[in-house]
């Protein structure tokens, strides 16, 4: 019987562990897929939203604000990369502009700072790419860009540091109330936990149903993303938004913290929650509602597309919390958007909720901070050369297009919750992130994956479990 098990190893159920790894509990996180970060918080716009959006008085306002505000901090305990570029909303009317003052008046209420409505020529002193056609914009400075897969895998290696244990490859099929606790029926065997945390993205609906009465719905909505090559990547500096519609805050144009544009998302509601292949049509919506925001985007650098997949709970808001008839089972679900940004506040309240089912008693050899793979090609001479006397392998550049050393994918895979795959590399080190998109780098990241993990070059995989090849 552990304490608590925790489904999902998104970045919601990692800062979750993160945060209750505090505390002396037998905790063990439980993912289907070979590697954390491998369902939503994989395939997101990596946008860190300043909160103006959410309605006043939700728990996603509320959280979201929360989590910009901790996201600096935690950026730099956990070593992963953050930016505070600010947003803007654009409008393309005059009648439009009662859009802007309604967003503005609902981010005061929510406590975002330092909003202003600016004609568009204080918009364009600030982004002199801004389409013809927009009138005014509402600016955001506290909005931010930040690495989804980093941030992710920062939170898991900590919780890994602090004792959680990570059961990788082990999907829960069932499960049932027990008398004190719950027991979950996984393809690897049982397990049982006094407190289970649902933190399953868009399957959080399936596992919920399975202990309550209470039911709750959740809509797979795709989004397609188009991804344009670093020259593209100072075309804007501020993340453009439209002004949202129901289904969200529509496609936006933005640069990314590792200096790419990116175009996107899409919102089209599918059934199937594994359907994260794009479509002509999704590309085509990007390509064509873009150009509304910012003129004359070179799409001709486009270097890859791809979807992902948000969890849309009917209701539109984040829920969080027990069902009554299922005490000491805790909903982390309808994580959509600003989910990315909540999580370091998602942490703390579920850490909460879980006092109130057990007493937390915290470690005294908690460790706090964690530290990230060494970036070489961010490194000075001098500290490279030094570092190369150290140890050779970050003499030889594996990734020609990010400039990837073997050092730092030796270093991957040997870390806590190391890579295993070649998915695991590229969202740990960026090999295989740039313009060829591991054209060339993947035969010896190949070499390097058999040679740590004691297997054959046919056994490496791109992603997956082992037993899906």
């Amino acid at each position: 019987m552990r304490d608590v098990i925790i489904i999902g190893a998104g970045v919601s159920g990692c800062a979750i562990a993160r945060e209750l790894s505090r505390y002396e509990l037998d905790i063990c996180v439980v993912e289907k897929e070979s590697d954390v970060c491998e369902g939503t918080s994989k395939a997101n716009s990596g946008i860190v939203h300043g909160g103006f959006d959410a309605k006043p008085g939700s728990l996603k306002a509320k959280l979201n604000v929360q989590g910009n505000i901790l996201m600096e901090e935690m950026s730099k305990t956990l070593d992963f990369p953050f930016k505070r570029n600010g947003s803007m909303v654009i409008c393309e009317r005059p009648e439009e502009v009662s859009g802007l003052e309604k967003l503005l008046e609902q981010g005061v209420k929510n406590g975002v700072q330092e909003m202003k409505i600016l004609t568009r020529e204080q918009a364009l002193e600030l982004e002199p790419n801004l389409a013809d056609g927009v009138y005014a914009v509402l600016h955001i400075p506290s909005g931010g860009i930040v690495c989804p897969f980093e941030m992710n895998i920062a939170y898991a290696e900590n919780a890994a540091q602090n004792g959680v244990e990570f059961c990788l490859e082990t999907e829960v099929q069932s499960i049932e109330k027990m008398e004190k606790g719950f027991r979950l029926h996984t393809d690897q065997g049982t397990m049982e936990a006094t407190c289970v945390i649902n933190a399953a993205g868009v399957y959080a609906d399936v596992f919920h149903n399975m202990v309550s009465e209470q039911k709750i719905h959740i809509t797979p909505r795709r989004g397609d993303y188009c991804l344009l090559d670093k020259t593209a990547g100072s075309y804007v500096s501020h993340t453009i938004f439209q002004l949202p519609t129901e289904k969200g805050k529509g496609i936006l144009v933005s640069p990314t913290i590792h200096g790419n544009l990116l175009l996107g998302p899409t919102a089209i509601d599918i059934e199937d929650k594994e359907a994260t292949a794009t479509t002509a049509a999704g590309l085509a919506e990007i390509m064509e509602k873009s150009v509304r925001s910012v003129k004359n985007i070179p799409t001709r650098q486009v270097i890859t597309s791809f979807a992902g997949l948000r969890a849309h709970e009917d209701q539109g808001e984040f829920i969080i919390g027990e069902p009554e008839d299922a005490r000491g089972f805790i909903d982390v679900a309808g994580i959509e958007s600003p989910g990315l940004t909540s999580a370091p506040a998602v942490g703390l309240y579920v850490r909460d909720m879980v006092a109130g089912i057990m007493e937390l008693k915290e470690k005294k050899e908690f460790v706090e901070t964690r530290k990230g793979i060494t970036r070489f090609k961010e490194l000075s001479m001098e500290e490279q050369n030094e570092l190369i006397r150290k140890n050779p392998s970050y003499g030889r550049i594996v990734c020609r297009c990010e400039g990837i050393t073997e050092g730092e994918i030796l270093d991957a895979v040997r870390r806590p919750l190391g890579a295993r795959t070649l998915d695991g590399i590229k969202r740990r080190t960026r090999a295989g992130m740039g313009r060829c998109q591991a054209g060339f780098c993947t035969p010896k990241t190949m070499e390097l994956l058999a040679k740590e993990l004691h297997l054959e070059l046919k056994d490496i995989r791109k992603n997956g479990r082992r037993d899906a090849q």
